[in-house]
């Protein structure tokens, strides 16, 4: 086999969202807000949570992984690694790659974590892809899920970012090919930590541990909930989403026009109407799914793209790009010919 002649394509995607719907109004019983005041801003209408002892990160990750892995085709044997990106681990260590591993009894393949929060699962498709092209896998299943709602503060101190986010995960298998038209033609990873903390849950970590936090026993504590500074990671998101677009574009002699479908990840709806804009791309060629789903972080991304798959909006020789924005800050984009 020629190792060289190897392309990375997604040959299944794959999803699972929480039963359980969380409308706009459900949310005015439990803090001061409104369906109009978070549609304004964000464009969600409901999101899906977790009741609780019903769903965990690593679990939703499996059944994501089993609908990918069957639109695939293949085996659940046929996966000879994980990759699983996740801002939401059910345990702080070990990370929850290993779980997936052992719920799809595979035998003692690898797993790695990622942990780049909203840019996450381009991460590990950029990650999966150098795999591929290497020879060293055949088929890696690269999931992104999140259990948001347990960990937000559901007051009205805490509505600026709990109405924001919802659960779920998204899965896809990434196989190789000979097929030198198909597959993913370039990703492009960044980071600027210098923004670290304008959006970030600084605690529970290293920096204050369990003793530490027992003793405080501090109510007004609030390192232990997601702090964001809205208009500030608004202003980056809108210019950091062209740039990196733009960036696999030229890197592939296209233009935006040439795009069949862009899947950003689902941060806020002004974001992508925004990059839509900027862009001058069509209705059409933006796939959004956050007046659903609300911000599922590393999961965005694959729930968007198996729900246009299962909509009939990707085919096979279409251009797909997907990018990303978040925390870190952390950003990305990968070009795909499907």
């Amino acid at each position: 086999m020629n190792h060289s002649m190897k392309r990375a394509i997604i040959s299944g995607m794959g999803f699972y969202v929480p039963d359980h719907v969380v409308k706009n109004e459900d949310l005015e019983k439990l803090m001061d807000t409104n369906d109009e005041w978070i549609r304004e801003r964000t464009g969600i209408q409901e999101r899906r949570w977790v009741e609780p002892g019903r769903d965990t990160t690593s679990g939703m990750g499996v059944k994501a992984a089993r609908k990918a892995i069957e639109n695939a085709g293949k085996d659940v044997s046929d996966i000879d690694f994980i990759i699983f990106a996740t801002l939401s681990p059910d345990y702080y260590f070990p990370g929850p790659g290993v779980q997936v591993q052992e719920a799809l009894g595979l035998d003692t393949i690898g797993a790695l974590d990622v942990r780049n929060q909203c840019s996450g699962f381009v991460y590990g498709l950029s990650v999966a892809d150098q795999y591929i092209k290497t020879g060293m896998y055949e088929n890696i299943l690269v999931i992104g899920s999140e259990y948001h709602s347990g960990g937000l503060d559901k007051t009205t101190r805490g509505r600026g970012v709990s109405v924001i986010f919802g659960d779920g995960a998204g899965a896809a298998v990434v196989s190789a090919t000979d097929d030198p038209n198909r597959g993913i033609l370039s990703t492009h990873l960044h980071s600027q930590g210098v923004h670290a903390k304008e959006l970030a849950l600084i605690g529970p970590a290293t920096s204050k541990w369990v003793d530490q936090i027992l003793e405080e026993n501090d109510p007004d504590d609030l390192s232990y909930y997601p702090y964001m500074n809205g208009n500030f990671v608004f202003k980056h998101a809108v210019t950091r989403f062209p740039e990196v677009i733009m960036e696999a574009l030229e890197k592939n002699g296209n233009t935006p026009q040439d795009i069949d479908l862009l899947v950003p990840h689902q941060a806020n709806l002004r974001i992508s109407q925004f990059v839509q804009r900027t862009m001058k791309l069509r209705d059409d060629q933006v796939y959004s799914n956050i007046m659903r789903y609300g911000n599922t972080t590393a999961a965005s991304i694959p729930i968007a793209l198996s729900e246009a798959l299962e909509e009939g909006k990707v085919k096979e020789g279409d251009l797909v790009c997907m990018a990303a924005f978040g925390s870190g800050f952390t950003w990305a984009s990968a070009l795909i010919r499907w």
